[in-house]
C-alpha cells in the first residue's frame, strides 16, 4: 500500500465518520425513555442507623463475595468506601455538626444514565420500572460506563481472566418483577430507605421537610441532579440554621458533608455523552485501516531504505576491489608477479576480516 493509496481510504473514513457525527448532531439532544411511573427510593440520612443489614441483604439477595470483614463489623463505615464489582451497596459515616450521620451508597438509577449513552455496545437500559440495567453478553471491557457515571458507581471485575463484566446494583429489577421490595430496602429496621413510585416519594419528602421545619436541608437531592435519578437522598439541616430554599447552591455546605456532589447540575447526563461517543463505533471500525497502513507505509519505508543500504554496499565493494586491482597492477610493475599475488591474498584476506568484524558488531547491535 503506497501512501497515496492509505490517504485516500483514510480520508474517506474520516468523510462517513464526519457524516456520522454530523447526523448525531442533527439528531437533537439525545435523551433516554423516562416512565413516569417507574419505582425508586427515598433514603432519609436522618433515620439511618449505620447498621449495615442493608449491605448484607444486598450480599445475600445478589450471591455476591462475602467481605473480608463481616457486616457486623461497623467500623468500617468510619472509611469513606465506594461501590465495587463485589460491593454494590455500602454504608458510609460522616460528620455533620459534630454528630455522625449515615449514607447508603449504591446506583442511583438515572433517568437518564451517563452510562447507556457512554455504552456503544448497548448494555444498559433504562427499564419502565426505573432499573437501570446491565447486560454483560455484548460488554467489550471499555469501562467508558465507568467514567461516564458522574456517581463512580460500575465496578469492573479486574481479577477475572477470562470474562470481566462491569457490575452495580440492579434495583434488585427480578425481585421487582416478582412483586417483592429490594433487599436493601426490605433488610431495613428502621425504615430510612423508602420505596415506591417516583412522583409519590418526591411529595413524601416534601411533606417530610414541611412538617419538621429545621430538620431537613430543603432539597431533595436527586430530585433533578444529573436529570433526576430512581434514588434520592433527605440530608439533614445544620442545627438551628435557617431552612436554604430549594437550590442546591444554598444547599450544598450540608449536602457536601454528605459527600454529595452538587454540582452536577439538572442536565441529564446523557446529553453530554452521547454526541461525543456517537461516532466511537465508526472510530472502531476504522482504527484497523489507520494502523494498518501505517504498518504498511512502515513496512515499505524498511525495504526501500534496505535496498538503498546494498546499493551502496555493492558500489562500495566495486570500488574496493577496483582499489585492489590497481595496488595489484602497480605491485606487479615493481616487484614482480609474485609479489603482486602476495599483496592480492593479503588484501583479500584483511577485507574479509574487517567484513566479518563489521558483520558481528552489527548482530551484536540488533540483539
Amino acid at each position: 500500500m503506497n501512501r497515496r493509496k492509505f490517504l485516500t481510504i483514510l480520508g474517506s473514513a474520516g468523510v462517513v465518520s464526519a457524516l456520522g457525527t454530523a447526523k448525531v448532531a442533527e439528531a437533537s439532544v439525545h435523551t433516554f425513555p423516562y416512565y413516569d411511573d417507574s419505582y425508586g427510593v427515598l433514603h432519609d440520612t436522618t433515620r439511618c442507623i449505620g447498621c449495615r443489614r442493608c449491605e448484607a441483604a444486598c450480599n445475600e439477595v445478589n450471591h455476591l463475595r462475602k467481605p473480608a470483614k463481616p457486616f457486623s463489623d461497623l467500623s468500617v463505615t468510619d472509611t469513606r468506601r465506594r461501590t465495587s464489582a463485589y460491593e454494590w451497596t455500602v454504608v458510609n459515616k460522616y460528620e455533620m455538626n459534630g454528630k455522625p450521620v449515615f449514607r447508603k451508597l449504591q446506583c442511583f438509577h438515572c433517568n437518564d444514565p451517563a452510562c447507556a449513552s457512554a455504552c456503544f455496545a448497548k448494555c444498559f437500559q433504562k427499564l419502565p420500572d426505573g432499573t437501570v440495567a446491565y447486560d454483560g453478553s455484548q460488554c467489550v471491557g471499555c469501562r467508558y460506563c465507568m467514567v461516564a457515571c458522574p456517581f463512580y458507581v460500575p465496578g469492573f471485575q479486574y481479577d477475572e481472566a477470562f470474562d470481566p463484566l462491569v457490575q452495580k446494583c440492579t434495583f434488585c429489577e427480578p425481585r421487582l418483577k416478582e412483586g417483592k421490595l429490594p433487599g436493601c430496602v426490605e433488610a431495613c429496621p428502621v425504615d430510612a430507605l423508602t420505596f415506591g413510585r417516583r412522583s409519590d416519594l418526591i411529595k413524601v419528602a416534601r411533606a417530610r421537610i414541611a412538617d419538621n421545619p429545621g430538620k431537613y436541608v430543603n432539597y431533595i437531592y436527586g430530585e433533578f441532579d444529573a436529570g433526576g435519578t430512581a434514588w434520592m437522598v433527605l440530608a439533614p439541616a445544620a442545627e438551628g440554621a435557617p431552612v436554604p430554599p430549594d437550590d442546591p447552591t444554598m444547599a450544598s455546605p450540608d449536602l457536601k458533608q454528605l459527600g454529595l456532589d452538587t454540582h452536577l447540575g439538572n442536565r441529564p447526563m446523557g446529553e453530554l455523552t452521547y454526541g461525543a461517543l456517537g461516532a466511537v463505533p465508526m472510530i472502531v471500525a476504522f482504527w484497523p485501516v489507520l494502523f494498518g497502513g501505517a504498518y504498511a507505509m512502515t513496512k515499505r519505508r524498511e525495504a526501500m531504505s534496505k535496498l538503498e543500504q546494498d546499493k551502496m554496499s555493492k558500489e562500495a565493494r566495486e570500488d574496493v576491489a577496483a582499489a585492489v586491482d590497481a595496488a595489484v597492477r602497480k605491485i606487479e610493475e615493481t616487484e614482480g608477479e609474485g609479489a603482486a599475488e602476495r599483496a592480492r591474498r593479503a588484501m583479500t584476506e584483511a577485507l574479509k576480516a574487517r567484513e566479518a568484524e563489521a558483520a558481528c558488531s552489527k548482530h551484536g547491535e540488533d540483539k
